[in-house]
């Protein structure tokens, strides 16, 4: 293999990979090895299921205890980078690849996404002046006292008449905010739907190419959620009363921050997708036949499997690159998964399609026995509760692994 990233990466990927392999020589439960999984649609016998603990999850860096360094040890050189004078990206971002622990990820998701300086004498000041940026952004083009006025148009008090486009823009995140995960209390919370409509919107009104897009309101998520993190680290199993309790114990200020925070970093991760949302969506397009050519090299009998049962791609994959599979893993797993995306950098839409292509193989027994029916409904709903924080782990080696061997090497993507 041609390897263009740093060697410890490699070596890590490689190192789990054959963790994972000998797992499966062992007896033990792993994807990828031939053995007959369960079907998805049958009920499951006591004990099939492999439960995952919450508090495994909620650290997202169980990889380090089983498979690398003493989560401890990792945790204080994360901390340490933190208090020097200065640092450089590429340190925080090796530091990030193999997952950041709960107590550092605020801030290393910050400098991950160029909002906070790595030169820690500018921080205070820089994040104070972005985050005032944005308090004048909600001021000039959001209002909680807009209203309809007489004549059915939207009116706001600082601004006047809103067109018709914002108008309706405003409408669909309405609508859509109260969808936003489900099954997690913190996004059902007035506070948190009031604080997602003003991102969406603030974003969307100073982006006119793109506006408003379906799926956007779950790329918020994971920002609010790790931003949060320091008051409620974990809200994925919490109950709605203690979510709400938790919530009116933080400051304001540091409230508005979060919001501010989240803002500032959701619209860098789009600055870098920004095709992935403007008419007709082309990024998207492109990543799904990507993902497409590539099963068709790594997988013949996968890909010829899916043609014949008449599966399209973009029946499955569009969501999956829309929302960046936010919909496909639970909460905590998915925020340990854009750990090492956000470490990625502006090449992290290139392992994402890698990451895909490793879950239809992680399935791939499953989908090799099921007819078009249950392909959909299958490919439609992964059972990623299924998946351990280790299981993650390997998906995101293999993803790495099979990126090194045929991003650069176009070649081997030809038929």
């Amino acid at each position: 293999l041609h390897i263009s990233v740093k060697s410890s990466v490699f070596w890590y990927c490689l190192r789990v990979s054959l963790l994972m392999t000998m797992t499966s020589w062992s007896g033990g439960v792993i994807r990828d090895t031939g053995k007959k999984l369960m079907n998805p649609f049958r009920k499951a016998k006591p004990g099939t299921v492999k439960q995952v603990d919450p508090n495994e999850m909620q650290n997202g860096n169980s990889i380090h205890s089983r498979h690398g360094a003493a989560p401890n040890a990792h945790v204080a050189k994360c901390k340490q980078l933190l208090q020097e004078e200065t640092c450089t990206l590429s340190q925080v971002q090796e530091l990030s690849w193999r997952g950041i622990h709960l107590s550092v990820r605020p801030e290393y998701w910050l400098l991950l996404m160029g909002h906070m300086p790595c030169n820690k004498g500018r921080r205070d000041k820089d994040l104070e002046r972005k985050r005032q940026e944005y308090y004048d952004y909600v001021t000039q083009y959001y209002n909680t006292d807009s209203r309809i006025g007489q004549d059915g148009k939207f009116v706001n008090a600082n601004s006047g008449a809103v067109n018709e486009d914002e108008l309706g823009m405003r409408r669909q995140i309405h609508i859509d905010v109260p969808r936003t995960n489900p099954d997690v209390a913190l996004f059902h919370t007035q506070y948190i739907q009031t604080c997602l409509e003003r991102i969406l919107y603030v974003w969307s009104v100073r982006h006119p190419a793109s506006g408003y897009v379906q799926g956007l309101n779950d790329l918020v998520t994971p920002f609010l959620t790790v931003f949060l993190s320091p008051w409620i680290p974990d809200p994925t199993h919490m109950p709605a009363a203690e979510v709400e309790e938790r919530l009116k114990k933080i400051p304001e200020e540091d409230l508005n921050r979060i919001e501010a925070d989240t803002f500032w970093c959701f619209s860098r991760l789009l600055d870098s997708i920004q095709d992935h949302y403007t008419f007709a969506q082309p990024g998207i397009q492109v990543m799904i036949l990507k993902l497409k050519d590539l099963i068709g090299r790594i997988d013949a009998p996968l890909h010829e499997h899916l043609e014949t049962a008449g599966i399209d791609f973009i029946q499955f994959a569009f969501r999956w690159m829309n929302c960046l599979l936010l919909r496909e893993f639970p909460l905590q797993m998915a925020i340990r998964l854009w750990d090492t995306y956000l470490a990625e950098g502006e090449k992290f839409p290139s392992l994402h399609v890698y990451v895909c292509a490793a879950l239809l193989e992680n399935w791939k027994d499953q989908l090799l026995q099921c007819e078009f029916t249950e392909l959909m409904l299958l490919l439609q709903s992964l059972p990623t509760h299924q998946l351990s924080m280790d299981d993650l782990e390997a998906i995101i080696s293999k993803a790495w692994l099979l990126r090194e061997q045929y991003e650069n090497c176009p070649n081997h993507l030809k038929k």
